[in-house]
Parts: C-alpha cells; structure tokens; sequence
C-alpha cells in the first residue's frame, strides 16, 4: 500500500456524490476552508433536502479529502464543471474520489478490470465481499472488520462504480459491467496532473492511476500519442525510451486550454 495508507469506510458518506459536487464547486471559492464552505453551503439553499448533519459528512468526509487536499483542484474542477461534457467531468470526479480512497481504486484495479478482461459481464456483491474479506486478512484495515462492515462496504464499492458509470443494473443482483473509456481531456488532465506533482516522464507514463481507466503502459504511451497530434504535448519515442516535451507550463494552464 501506498504510503501506509490503510482501507477505510470513508465511502459510507457518500458515494460518487456528482451532482452534490457540482453544487458545492459553485459555491468553493479560492483558499476557503471545508468550514467555511459547509456554512457557506448550509447557507445556500441548495440542499434542502439534506440534514445539517448530513451536509457536513458530505463536505468534510468526501469532498475536502476529494477535491481540496490538492491545491488548486478544487478552483481547476469548478472551471471545468462548465466547459467540459458530462462524461468528461464526471471521469476526473472518478479519478479524485479513488484517490482519496484507496479501497476503491484499488478495488477497480484489481477486480473490476480483471473481471472484465478475462471476459465477465457483470459483477456481484460476492466479488467485492471476497476482496474486502481478503484485504482485512491481508492487514489492509487498521482494525478487524466484522462481516456487517465487509458487506457495508462491498455495497459501497459496487454503488460507488455504479455512480461513475461503470456498473449498471439493480444493487439487488450482479450489476453489468460498463467499460470506462478515457475521454482525452481526462487522459490530458491526468499526464498534466502526475508532470506538476514532479514525476519524470517514465514514471508519468507507469503511474497506476492510468489503470483506473483500464490502461496499462503500452495503452497509455499510445493514448499519449493522440495527445500529441492534438497539441497538448510532443512526444518522442526510441523503443523503450520515452521523453515528453510539456507545452504547458501549469495546471492553470492546462485548465485555460481544457475549458475552451
């Protein structure tokens, strides 16, 4: 596991989310805190339907973790909630919420994938049981589940794909399996995303958030290569030696152009 991050049931407080993110990147502004932003939302009139307690899981223990552990995310999100498609959008939605929790993405890496490639169509709660049941075994909780929270939890990974699109289907029987497709501003997002944390451009390429998308790093260098003929990088390849020259300079940047 990355960084000794352990598995959480931080899902439990919501799962995609996309249409509460949506309202509360309108209501974000620059340097606000997750208080701030709750009160600014309890405020708004946007979520009647919702408990002031509710609210206040939804803002602290999904979007802030999501969207505002990042600088700029949360600013670079709210422009693009405009400009880009739905499907667009909702893709790096996907990306920052399996970020922040780990469970999730690894559960799309490990299982979702897998299943699809070797040919499944669907996905039970008993695939996602069998995971959660493995990694408490594994020591990838930082305490023993009991078999009430293994099921909680499975529930939440499976609606969790379901939100982002992935799974289709009743939550009462195997749900379809729905391929994501990365959309190039979101394979453009990302390369930019990974080059502005510092990584070098082998390690932008192997990094295991293209497998989110189904990607391993020979469809990663190609989807790089589209990337390329439309401008947002020059690529250069020698069999296995890769160098990228990056056209654009910031996030800010890369935001300007994405939101044309």
């Amino acid at each position: 596991m990355t960084e000794e991050r352990f598995y959480s049931t931080q899902l439990q407080a919501g799962l995609g989310l996309i249409e509460e993110t949506r309202l509360l990147l309108e209501l974000y502004q620059s340097g606000m805190t997750t208080r701030e932003l709750f009160a600014k939302a309890l405020e708004s009139g946007l979520f009647p339907r919702v408990s002031a307690r509710r609210l206040r899981n939804i803002v602290g223990e999904c979007f802030a973790p999501r969207y505002l552990r990042t600088p700029g995310v949360a600013l670079g999100l709210k422009r693009l909630a405009g400009s880009l498609e739905r499907g667009e959008f909702d893709q790096l939605l996907f990306l920052h919420t399996a970020r922040a929790n780990l469970i999730l993405a690894d559960f799309v890496r490990e299982v979702f994938w897998p299943r699809y490639s070797a040919g499944r169509d669907t996905l039970a709660r008993e695939d996602a049981m069998e995971f959660a049941s493995h990694a408490v075994r594994e020591g990838k909780t930082q305490s023993h589940w009991a078999d009430s929270t293994i099921r909680r939890v499975s529930a939440y990974l499976l609606g969790s794909c379901a939100d982002f699109g992935m799974l289709a289907g009743s939550s009462r029987g195997p749900r379809t399996i729905q391929p994501l497709r990365v959309h190039a501003k979101t394979a453009a997002y990302l390369a930019y995303d990974l080059h502005v944390q510092g990584l070098g451009d082998n390690q932008v390429l192997a990094h295991p958030d293209w497998q989110l998308f189904g990607l391993e790093w020979t469809d990663v260098r190609d989807q790089f290569k589209r990337l390329a003929l439309q401008g947002f990088l020059i690529l250069q390849t020698a069999g296995d030696v890769t160098h990228i020259s990056w056209t654009l300079k910031t996030r800010e940047e890369l935001i300007d152009v994405l939101a044309r």
